[in-house]
């Protein structure tokens, strides 16, 4: 709301009787106000914002020059030749970058990050654009001083440089991206990806998700089409933002109302007052939190568990976590439930204050006790048990840990039981889907056990291993620590050797962890880059999406472009860019040009292939990102001769 607040005030500027024929001060008045409105606010969305912040900044660089035209005298200005058409010229541009901004201000979050390199070409066009404006100005008619005119010359030689600069996209972003909206891939629902999305994308408060919702809605309606398969990606990942948010609730973005909106319709008799923010039901047990905010007890007090420290309706940062009895409150729904004879719903009477049960707590507990028994059968039993509690839901993983779960499972990962191994290590996997947990594991020294099974496991252990390593090296110190105990060549024989769900589980924690640059020379060295040669050639697993993304982050190490560049591969990579499926051409396009922009060979050596027909048909027909890589590798390429 607030950016929408700022950007309306300079709504106007376009349409002023300077555009009906009005004098040219008028306009440079408007570009000014355009310039001051932009530059009024900082909250754009993550994917973009520093591209949005440097757009603002080159802006702002014009003020001191729009100043000076504004201050020279009428006369001249209207017999100033072509001045104001240029003028126009540079207030259309200006424009043009207003409702960029804007778009990367209150659009939709997801489809901003879905649609990155597009807009990447959306701000290239306007670099275009202002530097063609700026181009055709007068400077020497107006006499703008030497001291601006250095200024602007500085802005433009800015903007051919952001133009040409290469992208700076978040890898670990699209990958992320690419695996949840996989219909094939069963990573796809890891709750792992989907937390650390949400928290990339800023999309982990109750108030962030229902202004994406609103943002999701204004993008249905200005593109006309609800149910296409980008519209429906994006409403399927918001839906997993709201499970993993604790909000349960349908998300409606047009066409017939939901059962839960028509429960909600029936409770509006209901003083608003009287619902909880979080689940829109009527509180029987309200409370205050640190924000003044008043919510049911059990349902913020689950937000908290799951290690929320912020208010879920204002987002403000919590000074503390007690919470204290909204009794005004509850007395007057109490009086309320009287008088409209309206019964309340029962409360289980065993709940405590952190929602669990007193029977549920002695569960946990006792379970975490028998990890630690002499009893052979025992210790299975409890490790299944806290498997499976720890794969069902992100309190659960909370209340395992804090009741002591993670210290006995790290010692049952050197139990000379394989079953009970391969059930430890998977429970250990579930755990560490809650970020601190992802610490605790790690701080247990839970690593080389877990590297050592990887080695010598069952195959279900192996793989669940992977996975394991995978989710740890999330955090950055856990990439370290993963490849300084020697944990990426195990990895690379599971990608070479493992079963079809080995193999990408091994794809997917390599991937993570070449996101370390140490990482890239150990993964090149333990021969990463002839299992992801063999991928490429096995079509039925399905992975060449994933091989061509590791095979990206390795194009840019010096080890990496000789191993990668043999002939061998540069005439797979055509072959992937001829009869690839189109996600296949726009990857493979990306690997070739991130290839060729440092080593001329390849770009010849691909041509003999036949190349250059490929892209081209691909520049009519691919995706947005593969038409974007093939023009940019086709312009390259234009700069030999060898070309048919």
């Amino acid at each position: 709301m607030e950016w929408q607040k700022v950007m309306e005030r300079g709504e106007k500027a376009g349409v002023s009787s300077s555009s009906n024929g009005g004098d040219e001060v008028c306009v440079v008045k408007e570009m000014m106000d355009v310039i001051d409105t932009v530059g009024s606010y900082l909250g754009y969305r993550r994917t973009q914002r520093k591209e949005c912040l440097n757009l603002v900044r080159r802006l702002k660089l014009l003020v001191p020059l729009l100043e000076e035209i504004k201050e020279i005298d009428h006369d001249k200005l209207g017999s100033t030749a072509g001045l104001k058409t240029s003028l126009v010229n540079l207030k259309k541009s200006l424009l043009g970058a207003k409702k960029l901004l804007k778009k990367c201000g209150c659009g939709s979050k997801i489809y901003l990050a879905m649609e990155s390199e597009a807009v990447m070409s959306s701000f290239h066009a306007v670099y275009d654009n202002l530097n063609q404006a700026l181009d055709d100005l007068p400077y020497d008619e107006l006499g703008i001083s030497d001291e601006v005119n250095e200024q602007v010359e500085l802005t433009r030689m800015q903007l051919k440089r952001a133009k040409r600069r290469a992208d700076t996209q978040d890898i670990e972003l699209a990958m992320d991206m690419m695996v949840v909206f996989s219909k094939e891939d069963d990573r796809n629902a890891d709750s792992a990806i989907i937390e650390r999305l949400a928290s990339k994308l800023e999309l982990h408060t109750i108030s962030d998700l229902k202004a994406e919702e609103v943002a999701v809605r204004k993008l249905v309606e200005e593109r006309g089409v609800q149910n296409s398969e980008s519209i429906q990606q994006i409403k399927d990942l918001l839906g997993k933002f709201r499970q993993i948010a604790g909000v349960d609730e349908t998300i409606v973005l047009d066409g017939p109302v939901s059962s839960k909106s028509l429960q909600r319709c029936q409770s509006l008799i209901i003083p608003h007052e009287f619902l909880c923010p979080i689940t829109m039901e009527i509180m029987v047990d309200p409370v205050i939190v640190a924000s003044g905010q008043t919510y049911e007890r059990e349902s913020i007090q689950k937000w908290l568990n799951s290690k929320h420290r912020t208010c879920p309706k204002t987002g403000q940062i919590l000074d503390h976590l007690s919470l204290a009895t909204n009794f005004a409150l509850r007395n007057l729904i109490l009086q309320w439930c009287e008088k409209n004879n309206y019964e309340l719903p029962k409360k289980d009477a065993c709940l405590r204050s952190d929602g669990f049960s007193a029977e549920f707590i002695e569960e946990i507990s006792s379970l975490v006790q028998n990890l630690s028994s002499r009893e052979s059968e025992v210790r299975r039993e409890a490790v299944v048990n806290i498997r499976m509690l720890a794969k069902e839901n992100p309190d659960n993983r909370i209340l395992i840990a804090n009741y002591g779960g993670i210290p006995p499972l790290v010692q049952l990962l050197s139990c000379q039981d394989s079953k009970i191994q391969e059930h430890t290590v998977t429970a250990l996997l579930n755990l560490s889907i809650d970020e601190t947990n992802k610490r605790l594991v790690a701080r247990e020294g839970a690593i080389p056990a877990i590297i050592e099974i990887l080695q010598n496991g069952t195959d279900e252990a192996r793989e669940n291993s992977a996975a394991a390593l995978f989710s740890l090296s999330i955090l950055d110190e856990n990439k370290v620590l993963i490849g300084g105990l020697n944990g990426i060549r195990p990895l690379v024989y599971l990608l070479q050797n493992g079963t079809v769900r080995g193999k990408k589980d091994a794809a997917t924690a390599l991937f993570n962890l070449s996101l370390n640059q140490t990482n890239k020379s150990r993964a090149i060295k333990a021969g990463i880059i002839p299992a992801l040669l063999c991928l490429l050639e096995e079509n039925n697993l399905g992975m060449v999406d994933e091989a061509l993304s590791i095979l990206l982050l390795l194009a840019s190490h010096p080890g990496g472009i000789n191993e990668i560049g043999r002939l061998s591969f540069i005439k797979t990579l055509v072959r992937i860019i001829r009869n690839g499926t189109p996600k296949n051409k726009e990857c493979a396009t990306s690997v070739l040009l991130e290839l060729g922009l440092n080593n001329s060979s390849i770009i010849l050596a691909a041509l003999q292939y036949g190349v250059y027909e490929h892209l081209a048909e691909l520049t009519k027909n691919g995706t947005n990102r593969a038409q974007r890589k093939a023009n940019s590798l086709l312009h390259h390429m234009s700069k030999y001769e060898h070309i048919p």
